[in-house]
């Protein structure tokens, strides 16, 4: 069985010292979604201030290009928006749709 990695720990590790205060208590689980490749994603739902203008990501080091022997540092995240649910819609991927469709679920029984 795998297990969800922790939610505040995950969105502190990619936004970096961006990332809003979250207590892990105050988080909704919106459930998995299984991606075409395999990749499983488990997302939360949370209400808090973020101005994705101020966005200040952690880094990763990746050897690149491949093979080459270099390495070189890149942004967890390289930009953050935010959008109406139908752009959302069409700009994430086919398999995450239905975790939009979640939290607007959640936020329309409030």
């Amino acid at each position: 069985m795998t297990r969800a990695p922790a939610p505040c720990g995950e969105l502190a590790e990619e936004l970096g010292p961006s990332a809003p205060p979250l207590d892990a208590e105050e988080l909704v689980e919106l459930g998995s979604v299984k991606q075409k490749g395999g990749k499983v994603v488990h997302a939360w739902a949370a209400e808090a201030d973020f101005d994705p203008a101020r966005l200040r990501s952690n880094t990763f080091e990746l050897e690149w290009p491949p093979r080459s022997g270099r390495r070189a540092e890149f942004p967890e995240v390289d930009r953050a928006e935010w959008f109406a649910p139908e752009e959302a819609r069409r700009r994430i991927l086919p398999a995450q749709a239905p975790l939009i469709d979640s939290v607007l679920d959640l936020y329309s029984r409030r």
